[in-house]
């Protein structure tokens, strides 16, 4: 279940949906899943280091069964890393997300997780 109070939606993932609502060249978070009776279900966490409108693009074709989206801007590509890495703890990890695994730090970057020590 949506658990952030800080992000729109959920909105359709569609190419049409996201042009929409994602207005603006950001980095930024973002949650794919579907809408079920009791909310949003989130079943992959995500973040965009420069674009996250055009990140989500991506997902629209490729990935048919992530039917809905929600997303917040962020102030950087650190606070997308550090909002990603917390997404991913709160929703469940590798348990329970369909994320292969922890996100990963943008190359040549030494930023730790705010929730765990997978990078010491």
């Amino acid at each position: 279940m949506l658990q952030s109070t800080d992000i729109a939606g959920p909105h359709r993932l569609t190419p049409q949906s996201i042009t929409e609502v994602v207005t603006e060249t950001s980095p930024g978070n973002y949650t794919l899943g579907s809408i079920q009776e009791n909310g949003f279900c989130v079943l992959y966490v995500g973040r965009a280091d420069r674009d996250v409108a055009k990140q989500l693009r991506s997902w629209v074709s490729q990935y048919p069964h992530y039917k809905s989206f929600v997303f917040s801007y962020a102030s950087g590509p650190r606070t997308a890393f550090d909002k990603e890495c917390e997404d991913f703890h709160d929703y469940g990890g590798t348990e329970r997300l369909d994320n292969a695994g922890h996100p990963q730090r943008p190359a040549e970057i030494d930023w730790l997780c705010p929730r765990c020590d997978c990078f010491d």
